[in-house]
């Protein structure tokens, strides 16, 4: 099947619902059992790492649901929900890895997995080390012997750099190491990870798997060597998400399809009018033919999402916040993903540690949503008159 029809089919069985098309929504903590005897066999089933439902933290029909639908697109083995997008970047992370582990991170990585690794994990023993996202293969120069994840994130979700998966997987694997990825931008429809080499896929459902900006949620999936650390790791930390969140990100997932080519098309129209723009210096889309890693994008992705930045030519902050402070239809607000266009400003020059980045061209990340493109671009064009007419 095409990854439209997984999205609508998978997860799915009216047959077993008496007929209702939408699984059903278990809310359930304790689970009774008709005996100790079966109440054993439950036990040694969930031990062996069998679905089993015998308490809600560990699964339902429910969780199982979501969980089977977005293992069948990004292609990998299964599937564990988190809470957040940022408890399943946090957890998965401490799954694999133990006291006096070294992890390698791309500097472009999601700033709270930035404080995660920087606050949590150098409190137990792991060493992280951030690495220039450009690398390829000259990654192989900062393995260790005790490196045991190389985190990648492509696009950077302020910078939009484009990382050589495949190519830093080879070294990762060839070093005895597992490559995690966080694949929010891209989703498993526009990036397949487990066909270049990733092993553990992160997505914050809470953007486009949810797509409507009221759930927090987050999924990891693995490949089969990795899932029985993965959900073991989960389950000893209590990893689980509601069914109500859960539910709702089941009927987000279900036009995910639909949503992200809108995305995408809405995208790249605001991104190729800004690039025309005398108050831009660069837009950073990696679908713009001018974009440094655009090769990369054209190789390995099947399409963008609704994410990225531009830079403007040397302003004052009050001519921004002028820009930004009266903007009708983009929200200032973080997260993204959802059927609404938000804007950021942002400072990368404030976290990063591997590389600089110039700040003389002040950065501002767009999330472009549902809305029409010409309304869209009115709204930005008249922010660019506040702009010129503040000093």
């Amino acid at each position: 099947m095409k990854d439209e029809t997984k999205l609508v089919v998978i997860g799915r069985d009216p047959d077993a619902n008496f007929g209702i098309v939408n699984p059903p929504v278990y809310h359930a903590s304790t689970i009774l059992h008709q005996s100790l005897e079966a109440l054993r066999k439950s036990q040694a089933a969930r031990a062996a790492g069998e679905r089993v439902v015998s308490y809600g933290r560990i699964g339902t029909p429910t969780s199982w649901s979501l969980e089977d639908a977005v293992a069948a697109v990004e292609g990998g083995y299964r599937t564990q929900v988190f809470p957040s997008g940022l408890a399943a970047c946090s957890q998965a992370m401490l799954a694999f890895v133990k006291s006096g582990d070294h992890i390698l991170m791309t500097d472009s990585v999601y700033g709270p997995s930035r404080n995660f690794c920087d606050k949590i994990l150098k409190r137990f023993g792991v060493d992280v080390t951030y690495y220039y996202p450009l690398i390829g293969s000259g990654i192989k120069e900062l393995m260790q012997a005790n490196t045991v994840i190389v985190y990648v994130e492509a696009p950077g979700s302020q910078t939009f750099e484009m990382q050589d998966i495949p190519t830093i997987a080879e070294v990762a694997h060839t070093g005895g190491a597992i490559v995690m990825m966080d694949n929010t931008w891209a989703s498993p429809l526009f990036f397949k990870p487990f066909e270049h080499g990733v092993d553990v896929s992160i997505q914050a459902g809470t953007k486009y798997i949810v797509g409507h900006s009221d759930v927090m949620i987050g999924t990891v999936t693995t490949t089969k060597e990795c899932w029985p650390t993965l959900q073991a790791g989960a389950n000893l930390m209590g990893q689980t998400a509601g069914p109500d969140d859960i539910y709702l990100a089941q009927r987000g997932i279900r036009t995910l399809s639909v949503r992200l080519q809108q995305h995408m098309a809405n995208g790249i129209a605001v991104a190729e009018w800004l690039t025309g723009r005398p108050e831009v210096h660069s837009v950073l889309h990696p679908a713009l033919p001018d974009h440094p890693g655009h090769a990369i994008w054209k190789r390995d992705f099947l399409g963008a999402s609704g994410l990225f930045s531009f830079r403007l030519n040397a302003v004052s902050e009050a001519a921004i916040a002028a820009f930004m402070d009266h903007l009708e239809l983009f929200g200032i607000g973080y997260s993204w993903g959802g059927y609404e266009s938000l804007i950021i400003f942002a400072d990368p020059s404030t976290y990063r540690t591997a590389t600089t980045w110039d700040n003389s061209n002040p950065l501002i990340r767009l999330h472009i949503g549902l809305e029409a493109v010409d309304d869209l671009i009115a709204d930005l064009g008249a922010g660019f008159k506040r702009l010129n007419s503040t000093k």
